[in-house]
């Protein structure tokens, strides 16, 4: 066996280990001397597995006593809080324009990808086992149900597996709370349709999904954005003082690994948002997109502290399995009833072979099988990432380290306009995407999401350097 390999080998199983609690923070891990007699490698690959996890702030060496569980990851400074960007301006709820450089994002499939015409890697076996799933559910179905839609609700055995999944989790729901959709978007859509009209206002978080912002101007809705902090999610503080001063009727919310700042709402913030929408009688409705993609721990729902029937959670497999996979679900609370009737004239259905070969998928156990793959093949992408950050911005920047999802936020000089620099970067074929994007006012053009999903490539490390050479200009 290689000795490149075996070191590899060594440390994606001691990462494994740290990311399953198997040793927790300020554990001490085996020594070199034991891990040379139990794996049979050789000293130096030993120590080399061990100085590479030094080096991804997983663990820390301490001397004469050996290698211990780091409490967290090392990190560089994060992202200056938000809530200093307001600079004494008021908040007010305005009309939402967004930019046509989401579009262009998304017409080239670059959201998560520098150079998205690069070739990918090759498909992983989860995937290649969810094919072979989806395949029999084609092959194995009546031909005469080719002739007749799905069930306006979805396949019962999907919901069925999403229920038993999020009752683990703590949220008390059945498989007829749950209604298939087209994406984690398409249930944002219907559960804004289903709780507002034309003119409410609705409270997203700043930095926030440009996704939500481009629903909310369809259906002329208007937003005011709260201040979210990089690690704990949106201010609570701030949206109950504009809580007393505007008519709000919804907020949409990430809880667990918010895109673009990868934040995790702390429990007491959780406890406060449900209390705060119980108490002004406002539509809580919760992206949990990212809620699978935990490195070390996956967060509750927000749903699981629902008593009023107030949260509508949104979710899909597009971020965690396949973004090819347009198969979401929203559990829908009292608005249930509204949203089946707009999704039987919207979509009016789902493919029922893609369904059942997911559900399948899902009980087999391939999914938690195909997450811990993921995970762990993530947690090393990001600290790629952010390490390959560092040296190409050197101290001109500073970024979020998140404990899951597939983005870093990255705060660079004020001087840098990320927007501006969209159409150069695309010039040498690179696709970014500004900060701007994510709200709409102007206090993150000196931001970019840098997403993590893709392995650091030689080429994609040249592409990030070009990229902040160009920004440097």
């Amino acid at each position: 066996m290689a000795e490149s390999y075996r070191y590899q080998q060594l440390e994606s199983w001691l990462r494994e280990g740290i990311v399953q609690r198997r040793w927790r923070a300020g554990d001490k891990l085996p020594s070199v001397r034991e891990l040379c007699s139990t794996k049979q490698l050789s000293k130096a690959t030993v120590q080399h597995a061990y100085q590479r996890l030094e080096a991804q702030g997983l663990i820390k060496a301490v001397p004469k006593s050996g290698y211990f569980v780091a409490a967290s990851p090392s990190k560089r400074d994060s992202a200056p809080l938000h809530r200093k960007a307001l600079n004494g301006q008021a908040l007010r709820p305005v009309p939402v324009n967004t930019s046509a450089v989401v579009d262009d994002i998304m017409r080239r499939g670059a959201a998560f990808d520098l150079l998205p015409d690069l070739q990918g890697p090759d498909a992983d076996s989860g995937l290649l086992a969810l094919n072979r799933a989806v395949g029999r559910a084609l092959r194995q179905h009546r031909q005469a149900a080719h002739h007749y839609y799905d069930a306006p609700e979805g396949n019962e055995l999907l919901r069925e597996q999403l229920a038993l999944r999020y009752q683990r989790l703590g949220v008390a729901i059945s498989s007829a709370d749950l209604l298939v959709t087209q994406g984690c978007q398409h249930g944002l859509f219907l559960a804004l349709m289903a709780c507002c009209e034309p003119g409410d206002v609705v409270a997203v978080e700043s930095p926030g999904f440009y996704g939500s912002l481009q629903l909310l101007s369809q259906l002329k809705l208007q937003v005011l954005e709260i201040p979210a902090d990089p690690a704990n999610g949106i201010d609570v503080n701030i949206l109950e003082e504009q809580l007393a001063r505007w008519p709000v009727k919804a907020c949409v919310v990430t809880p667990n690994f918010a895109t673009p700042t990868g934040a995790v709402m702390p429990a007491a913030s959780r406890v406060a948002l449900v209390e705060l929408a119980n108490r002004y009688d406002f539509a809580l409705i919760e992206d949990d997109i990212y809620g699978d993609l935990g490195f070390r721990e996956r967060p509750e729902p927000l749903k699981a502290l629902d008593t009023q029937e107030r949260i509508m959670l949104c979710s899909s497999l597009s971020k965690s399995l396949s973004r090819d996979l347009r198969l979401g679900w929203v559990e829908g609370a009292r608005w249930r009833e509204r949203i089946a009737h707009l999704k039987l004239i919207t979509v009016l259905a789902s493919s029922q072979y893609t369904q059942q070969g997911v559900a399948d998928f899902i009980r087999e156990g391939e999914y938690e099988r195909f997450l811990r793959r993921q995970r762990l093949q993530l947690l090393t992408q990001r600290d790629q990432w952010a390490q390959a950050i560092s040296e190409v911005w050197q101290d001109d920047v500073s970024y979020t380290l998140p404990e899951g999802g597939m983005a870093l936020w990255v705060s660079l000089p004020e001087s840098v306009d990320t927007l501006t620099a969209y159409n150069r970067a695309l010039a040498e074929g690179i696709v970014i995407t500004p900060g701007a994007l994510f709200s709409t006012t102007t206090r993150f053009n000196n931001y970019l999401r840098i997403s993590f999903a893709q392995p650091l490539s030689t080429k994609r490390h040249y592409a990030l350097a070009s990229l902040a050479a160009i920004l440097r200009d």
